[in-house]
């Protein structure tokens, strides 16, 4: 069975908005910054108090030609709200700026910026290709040592200059903080709109920070769980639809729907494979439930739990040598472990209350999870032996989460009770730094992407 719907805009290839690497560029530089192999700035994220990085972003030089005279604003804008909603970095107010940059190819005046205590500087310039794209270049430069970090251009057609900013955004991040940017990805969720019991719930699509929503499905049958295969622009969900629940795959390019499979009895919590390549879920077997796998090319279904008991929400690890699934097996909601494909597992959550929803971090250190307990909904990581717990923050309602693919950022929802709804939040790891994500109506069950190719 396969469902057509309205194709949605291309995604253009990440490695293919990189017309100028970072080495070359630099060593254009070479003539008129002698200091550039001194320059050495970059914030370390493993602290326990991380103190934001201040850093000076002037508005981007819009040469004539480019369609829009404001783009150079408006992607300075975006880079500069990327960076401050990280927690980890502190963007100086522009009205405090000593110099004007007029030329990024000329090395800034360093005791100018030294003045306003910044200690890292992004100058760019945008002008029109004969192709009618549009150049950025940006160059990044370490204040303190009077050096040069980086330089890169990047180019794309005029109206795609948000996910040009957001590109540059991870330059900007890997190179002062040494690990991957997030910035340019998406998020599949749950919109809902109407009344508490009559909820409209359609899936979903937006930029990370809640820019350009699209909707994938029409909101005739109940849609949940949306998730994000790791190595192609599919999602995996479930849609309640002339009463029988299914697990979909959807290509999100060419908006082409097919469904997994028919299971007898109710299926839940689907999520791909590290790979890509399988899809691991849950089905309902009478008054229990177990985990099942299918290989996506071959159709073919194995079982991997067998026990009297709930066992539901499966997540792979990063290499799929492991999953952690919940159960209450033990009397109550606990995380388990258990190998890639099935056998013993071993209980790994231990405290008060009940743990749900585990999912594994992209770079394998930390489980997240929703604890409930004492009244209370809480979002929470802990180390793959069950070591390390740490609750990241806690509500009336909280659930739900999902890692930024660099694995320092989690988002979730949240739902304060009364006439309100589910709205999305990130958090980090650290707890410190919690963060709205805008969007249309109410929203819920978010999925954070892979970065973009």
């Amino acid at each position: 069975m396969s469902e057509h719907h309205s194709p949605p805009s291309p995604t253009l290839n990440r490695r293919r908005l990189i017309a100028l690497g970072a080495g070359a560029a630099a060593g254009a530089l070479a003539g008129f910054c002698p200091r550039t192999a001194q320059a050495q700035l970059k914030l370390d994220v493993t602290q326990g108090n991380i103190r934001p990085m201040p850093i000076a972003l002037p508005d981007f030089i819009t040469e004539p030609g480019v369609p829009d005279p404001n783009m150079g604003r408006n992607i300075t804008q975006i880079i500069t709200s990327n960076l401050r909603r990280s927690g980890l970095f502190a963007p100086l107010n522009q009205a405090a700026y000593i110099e004007k940059i007029t030329d990024i190819n000329r090395q800034p005046r360093f005791n100018d910026w030294r003045q306003i205590s910044a200690d890292a500087l992004v100058t760019g310039r945008l002008e029109r290709q004969g192709n009618g794209n549009v150049a950025a270049q940006f160059r990044l430069w370490d204040v303190n040592a009077a050096g040069h970090l980086h330089a890169q251009q990047t180019s794309t057609t005029p109206d795609n200059y948000r996910r040009l900013a957001h590109i540059i955004s991870d330059q900007i991040y890997q190179r002062l903080t040494g690990e991957m940017g997030y910035f340019d990805t998406r998020i599949a969720f749950i919109d809902e709109s109407g009344a508490r019991n009559q909820r409209t719930k359609r899936l979903a699509i937006m930029d990370q920070d809640g820019a350009n929503v699209r909707y994938l499905t029409r909101g005739d049958d109940l849609v949940l769980t949306p998730r994000f295969s790791p190595s192609s622009q599919e999602i995996t969900y479930m849609s309640y639809g002339q009463g029988q629940p299914r697990v979909y795959l959807l290509n999100i390019e060419t908006g082409q729907r097919e469904v997994v499979g028919n299971f007898p009895g109710m299926t839940f919590s689907p999520r791909f494979s590290h790979d890509g390549h399988r899809v691991i879920m849950s089905l309902q077997q009478g008054g229990n439930s177990n985990i099942f796998v299918m290989d996506l090319r071959s159709r073919a279904t194995m079982k991997l739990t067998d026990a009297a008991a709930i066992d539901t929400a499966p997540s792979y690890s990063p290499d799929g040598a492991r999953i952690c699934f919940e159960s209450d097996r033990g009397g109550r909601q606990q995380i388990y472990v258990m190998g890639g494909n099935g056998g013993p597992a071993n209980r790994i959550s231990f405290g008060e209350g009940s743990y749900s929803t585990p999912v594994w971090s992209p770079r394998g250190d930390y489980i997240a999870f929703t604890k409930q307990g004492q009244g209370k909904f809480s979002i929470g990581i802990m180390r793959p032996d069950g070591s390390g717990e740490r609750i990241l923050t806690e509500g009336f309602h909280n659930e739900g989460p999902t890692w930024a693919p660099n694995g320092r950022v989690l988002m979730f929802f949240r739902d304060a009770g009364g006439n309100s709804g589910p709205q999305l939040f990130t958090v980090d790891v650290t707890g410190r730094n919690e963060q709205r994500i805008p969007t249309p109506a109410f929203g819920s069950d978010p999925a954070w992407s892979p970065l973009l190719r």
